[in-house]
């Protein structure tokens, strides 16, 4: 069952089909302090406490060159999210917002990103800070923040 799953007034849900159009392999999974939703902060900060990403070991491979980069993006299924919330009042706001409008993590693919600071690598375990998602959430995938290769457009000519 979904966390959090009382609807606050005027909260709006959806009945949708089943989801069976994507297929995903999780590659790890984040260790962090929340054990509940209410213990994780919001946003994340690039100061916060030093979180686990663990990787599966037949990936190691795949981190060569990661520890290069200073920040690293994390994709991760928020596993334990309501899916069928069209609209959503956030937490102690008592407004209401449309789904698509917010950063929550409920949301009919529950999809987390956060861009963390990499502090170190051990193996297949990357040591971030600046996660916001519970203790033992699914990883789907990690790339630099930013990449040294990619060419940026000059703000100036836009080429």
């Amino acid at each position: 069952m979904a966390q959090d799953a009382e609807l606050r007034p005027g909260e709006t849900t959806v009945e949708l089909p089943p989801a069976q159009d994507a297929w995903l392999r999780f590659i790890g999974r984040i260790r962090t302090p929340f054990l509940e939703r209410a213990d994780c902060p919001r946003q994340g900060s690039l100061d916060g406490p030093e979180c686990r990403v663990e990787l599966i070991p037949e990936l190691e491979p795949a981190l060569d060159g990661i520890d290069r980069s200073e920040t690293i993006e994390l994709l991760y299924w928020l596993d334990r999210s309501r899916r069928d919330l069209l609209t959503q009042s956030p937490r102690g706001s008592g407004d209401l917002r449309g789904t698509f409008s917010l950063r929550s993590p409920n949301r009919p693919n529950p999809i987390g990103t956060s861009v963390v600071r990499l502090v170190r690598r051990e193996g297949t375990v990357l040591v971030v800070r600046g996660l916001d998602c519970l203790d033992g959430t699914p990883l789907i995938d990690l790339k630099p923040a930013r990449c040294d290769h990619a060419k940026r457009p000059d703000p100036a000519t836009g080429a």
